[in-house]
């Protein structure tokens, strides 16, 4: 039999916390490489801090994160770096800057490639994501969802090893959260990077994504394949995984209650 191979990213009991604000208590997340895994969880569960935690962004109270096989540190994390994307929430464009400079600075910062290769290669991103048309645009005169395109064109232009997207999809229509989930699958695959996705967007992580992991007050109290958080009867997933269909109880609910109400009057 063969043996698994070595994660390219380990997590192991990671805290995190802000005053008295205990975010993060003991989380631990293993991710294959080669592997899309998106880490669920309701607003304010700390997916952000954890994923900020993982780029060097904040640094975690307790706990070890090691990519590949190394543990981060400050000997190790230029390496990192250089290895890895991070897709920003609230995308960090540079309004200064028009979309094909946005998306040619990790290349001008990260590699020797000429200006010519660099254009070159900023202009093919734009136009997988429908952007070449408006690369000498600025971020403010481009759309909330070309925002977001903008800022993952950048994140893959690099052709990293790992990609660490922070709800890429935020305050997107489904149309172009389904856009923005086929090309990071697309790109994933292509490259062969290994990502690690934070959203709320249920329907299209379990759709797109190798793994799943939920995280609730602080810890993964679940991560394995859709399939198995589909069927999971864990009470802590059930809650997140079922909030449409109780949603749609009480509503259905509500709606008899009135009518019964509506009835009674009537008569």
């Amino acid at each position: 039999m063969t043996e698994p191979s070595e994660p390219l990213l380990r997590i192991e009991s990671l805290h995190k916390r802000f005053e008295e604000n205990i975010v993060l208590s003991g989380a631990s997340l293993h991710v294959a490489r080669g592997s899309l895994v998106t880490v669920l969880g309701r607003s304010g569960t700390g997916k952000s801090v954890l994923l900020k935690c993982l780029a060097g962004i904040i640094t975690p109270d307790e706990g070890r994160i090691q990519f590949d096989g190394k543990d981060l540190d400050d000997s190790t994390r230029a390496d990192f770096r250089r290895r890895c994307s991070f897709l920003f929430q609230n995308n960090a464009l540079f309004d200064s800057l028009t979309a094909l400079e946005n998306v040619a600075l990790p290349l001008e910062q990260t590699t020797d490639l000429s200006d010519a290769e660099i254009r070159r290669r900023s202009l093919d991103a734009l136009q997988q994501l429908e952007l070449d048309t408006y690369h000498n645009r600025h971020p403010s005169q481009l759309s909330g969802g070309m925002q977001k395109r903008l800022a993952l064109a950048r994140a893959i232009v690099t052709k990293p090893e790992l990609v660490l997207f922070d709800e890429p999809t935020a305050g997107l229509d489904p149309i172009r959260r389904n856009a923005v989930f086929t090309m990071i699958l697309k790109y994933q695959r292509q490259f062969h990077f290994t990502a690690v996705v934070v959203t709320h967007d249920l329907d299209e992580a379990l759709i797109a994504s190798d793994r799943v992991a939920l995280l609730d007050s602080g810890q993964i109290p679940f991560e394995g394949p859709p399939s198995a958080f589909t069927a999971s009867t864990h009470p802590i997933v059930c809650s997140f995984r079922d909030s449409t269909q109780a949603l749609k109880q009480s509503v259905t609910s509500i709606r008899s209650e009135m009518s019964a109400i509506t009835r009674r009057t009537e008569s």
